[in-house]
């Protein structure tokens, strides 16, 4: 693909002259910089967050989300369907 860059004269004159030196276009050593760079892990990747479910409510859970006994203690006691059948 074409493309047009606005570059400082000086980094445009210094790609130039290390073309040279290696014996290949300014484009091809363009484009390597720039494929290393990419190619790089970020050193700081951003931190991944979980933003936690709140359907509206204010405030925290009243248990911990990641105790799965606490959990369904929790659902155990609001649960508001009747297991008994209808007779």
């Amino acid at each position: 693909m074409r493309t047009t860059m606005n570059l400082p004269d000086d980094l445009y004159r210094a790609a130039r002259v290390r073309a040279a030196e290696e014996g290949r276009t300014v484009t091809s050593l363009l484009e390597e910089a720039l494929r290393n760079l990419l190619d790089k892990e970020s050193p700081n990747p951003a931190p991944y967050r979980v933003t936690p479910l709140t359907m509206g409510l204010p405030g925290e859970p009243p248990f911990d989300l990641s105790d799965n006994s606490a959990v369904l203690d929790y659902l155990d006691a609001h649960d508001d369907h009747d297991d008994r059948a209808d007779s």
